[in-house]
């Protein structure tokens, strides 16, 4: 058996993290769950202490960060970007179908909401905001404390609660009644939204061998293969791009040397030495068997933008048979059936 070194382990993990678009997601995931409590740990909570903006500022910082944290989940996850240019593109000679879609914007969507319900989570376990928040909304008839205060003085007195360092409130009995009422609410809130997430995610897992799997492994192949397909469509246009500018360069090297053996300008005969032949461009029939010959056919700028146009509007079917049968001479090919073949086989090896 061939030894396994760590070097070709290594290589290995690399091409598959590379390859699986759903482990680099679940990665960038746990990135964002990581930076988000990393976030609020470091954050410096400063409650402003009025009856006017205690609420605003509470709720603003439970939810703001994390429709933040959601818009930055979804412009890190490619599938995002993905599923609505597969919404949006024109039906062409392929159908669109609506559950590939939604399979693709579920994916999307609890991959985003990690991030957000992390923080909402650390934000009612820790209970800063939600105190800041609703102090003022603590009905006093729950509290002995309050019977000896007017009613201003009783909202004014809530409004500092969150902060204990205030005069008013320093080593008041009925401020830490208060605030302790309000953050065991908070964690029970916490506690209860986190239990639900676990049960729902328990039964998923459990429940979903009890059903059909036929619908669910459809939707997952060809959603990773709509994915897969951009990606070996933006690898093989670059492949194109790079040969047709290798081409283009070469063209104009022999163009400028049979210009200035036109015009006569040679090197001083004491300075020549024996110039070398110069190196034809091989054709390009024997470059099919490279797998190359199928670009080559490709070789001016009006073809290049039909086909980018072809492959926006009207994208082949998912039938090789057909395809074959509608795109056999749109684009002036010339490459042998083993070329295509060869190609297909490098790149259904995923």
């Amino acid at each position: 058996m061939p030894r396994i070194t760590c070097a070709s382990s290594c290589r290995w993990s690399q091409q598959h993290f590379q390859s699986s678009s759903e482990s680099v997601m679940n990665g960038i995931c746990l990135l964002l769950a990581a930076v988000t409590v990393k976030l609020y740990s470091s954050f410096d909570f400063n409650c402003p202490c009025l009856a006017s903006y205690n609420a605003l500022y509470g709720l603003g910082l439970l939810l703001t960060p994390p429709f933040a944290l959601f818009l930055c989940g979804l412009l890190a996850n490619r599938q995002s970007v993905v599923m609505v240019e597969e919404w949006r593109r024109p039906s062409g000679h392929r159908r669109k179908d609506p559950g590939i879609i939604r399979y693709m914007c579920s994916s999307v969507l609890q991959r985003a909401l990690a991030a957000p319900l992390v923080w909402i989570l650390l934000a009612l376990l820790d209970g800063k905001c939600f105190v800041c928040a609703f102090s003022s909304s603590v009905d006093p008839e729950k509290f002995l404390d309050f019977a000896n205060m007017t009613p201003s003085q009783v909202q004014l007195f809530l409004a500092k609660v969150p902060c204990k360092e205030d005069e008013l409130v320093r080593d008041s009995p009925a401020r830490k009644a208060v605030s302790r009422y309000l953050r065991c609410l908070s964690q029970a809130i916490g506690w209860s939204v986190t239990l639900l997430l676990i049960i729902v995610a328990f039964l998923a897992r459990c429940l979903r061998p009890f059903f059909d799997q036929t619908v669910f492994l459809q939707r997952r192949y060809w959603s990773n293969y709509v994915d897969l397909e951009q990606k070996l469509f933006d690898e093989t246009c670059c492949e194109h791009a790079r040969d047709f500018a290798h081409r283009c360069v070469l063209h104009f090297f022999a163009s400028m040397q049979n210009e200035l053996q036109a015009r006569g300008l040679r090197r001083h005969p004491a300075d020549r030495s024996p110039e070398p032949c110069p190196v034809p461009e091989p054709p390009e029939d024997l470059d099919s068997g490279s797998g190359k010959a199928h670009l080559r056919a490709i070789s001016s700028r009006e073809q290049v933008d039909r086909l980018l146009s072809t492959w926006y509007c009207s994208k082949p079917p998912l039938d090789l048979a057909a395809s074959l049968g509608l795109w056999g001479g749109g684009l002036s090919h010339r490459a042998p059936t083993l070329a295509l073949g060869t190609r297909l086989s490098q790149h259904t090896d995923v």
